[in-house]
C-alpha cells in the first residue's frame, strides 16, 4: 500500500508539489498539471525539467492523471483528441517509469442522456485500451463524468465490453455523492458511494480519496470521513479484503481543478493539501488498529 495525490491541488509549480509530497513523507505524485497545463501537453523542455526535478527529489509519478476521454471530451464529438493525448502520454510515461494512466469514458451531455451510447463508448475505450496494452501500461477508468460512470452497471458493461487486461478501475469515493444514477426515470437520484464500490470492488486497483455532500444544489467538499462518501467504510473493507494498491488524495476543498472560478490563497491551498494527507494517514492508522 502507498499514499499519493494530485499535488497540483497543493500548488501549480512542480517545486511546491514536490515540497508538499516530501513534507508528507510520501514518495509519489499522481501527475495532472504543471503550471496549469496537463503533463501530456507541456513542452518537451518543461517535461524534461520536471523529470530532472523529480529524479533529484527521489519522487516518482505513480499515475498519469490524464485528460483522456475526460469531462471535456464529449461523446457527441470525435474521439481523436483523446487518442492523440494517449499517444503523447505513452512515451512520457515510459520515461518516468509510470504504469498507470487515469482515463474516463467521454462525457454525455444532458441533452443526449436518453440515447444508448454503449456501443460507441465500448468501441472508443477499446482503442484506448489497445494502445495501453501494446505499450505495457494499464488504463484505470475513474467513475467520473463519462458514459461508464453513469451507474455501476455502466461501469461493469464497459469492462465486459472492452475485455482488456489493460483496463481496470480507479474508484473515487467522493464522485458518486455528486453524480446522478441515470438508471430509471427522471428526476435521477444521486449515486451511493458504498453501493457503487461494492458492485465494482473486484476490478479496483487504485483509489481516489475525496469526500463531500450536497447543500441544496451546491457541492461541498470536506476532509475524508466528514461527508457522504463512506470513506471510512470503504477503506475498512479494502484493507480487510487485502487491498495493497495506492490511495490518492484529491481534496477539491480549496481548489477544483476544472472550475477556474474557485480560487484560494497559495498558502491555504498548500496547507489544506498537507492536512488532507495527514488526516487520511490517521484514518488508515485507526482502521488498522481497530482491526488488529
Amino acid at each position: 500500500m502507498y499514499l499519493t495525490g494530485f499535488a497540483d491541488e497543493a500548488a501549480s509549480d512542480i517545486d511546491s508539489q514536490i515540497k508538499a509530497t516530501k513534507e508528507l513523507g510520501w514518495k509519489f505524485i499522481e501527475a495532472r498539471a504543471i503550471d496549469g497545463i496537463n503533463l501530456t501537453s507541456v513542452s518537451e523542455e518543461k517535461f524534461s525539467e520536471v523529470c530532472d526535478k523529480l529524479q533529484d527529489a527521489k519522487i516518482s509519478i505513480n499515475c498519469f492523471g490524464s485528460g483522456v476521454a475526460n469531462w471535456s471530451q464529449k461523446m457527441t464529438e470525435p474521439p481523436d483528441p483523446s487518442y492523440a493525448e494517449m499517444e503523447r502520454a505513452i512515451p512520457r510515461m515510459k520515461r518516468l517509469g509510470t504504469k498507470l494512466i487515469r482515463i474516463m469514458s467521454f462525457a454525455i451531455p444532458p441533452e443526449a442522456l436518453d440515447q444508448d451510447w454503449s456501443v460507441e463508448a465500448i468501441k472508443r475505450i477499446k482503442v484506448i485500451a489497445k494502445l495501453a496494452e501494446d505499450n505495457g501500461i494499464v488504463c484505470v477508468h475513474e467513475n467520473c463524468s463519462g458514459w461508464g460512470s453513469l451507474s455501476y452497471e455502466h461501469t461493469l458493461r464497459l469492462l465486459e465490453g472492452v475485455n482488456s487486461p489493460a483496463l481496470k478501475l480507479v474508484f473515487d469515493t467522493g464522485n458518486p455523492v455528486f453524480d446522478d444514477d441515470v438508471r430509471g426515470v427522471k428526476p435521477y437520484k444521486k449515486q451511493n458511494s458504498l453501493e457503487f464500490y461494492r458492485a465494482v470492488r473486484e476490478h479496483i486497483i487504485y483509489v481516489h480519496i475525496k469526500d463531500g455532500y450536497i447543500d441544496g444544489d451546491k457541492p461541498v467538499f470536506t476532509f475524508p470521513g466528514e461527508g457522504n462518501g463512506y470513506v471510512r467504510e470503504i477503506l475498512t473493507d479494502l484493507l480487510k479484503t487485502g487491498y495493497d494498491g495506492g490511495f490518492s488524495v484529491e481534496p477539491h476543498m480549496t481548489v477544483v481543478f476544472h472550475d477556474q472560478s474557485v480560487k484560494s490563497e497559495t498558502k491555504i491551498r498548500y496547507r489544506n493539501y498537507v492536512e488532507y494527507g495527514r488526516r487520511l494517514e490517521r484514518m488508515l492508522a485507526e482502521i488498522k488498529t481497530q482491526s488488529s
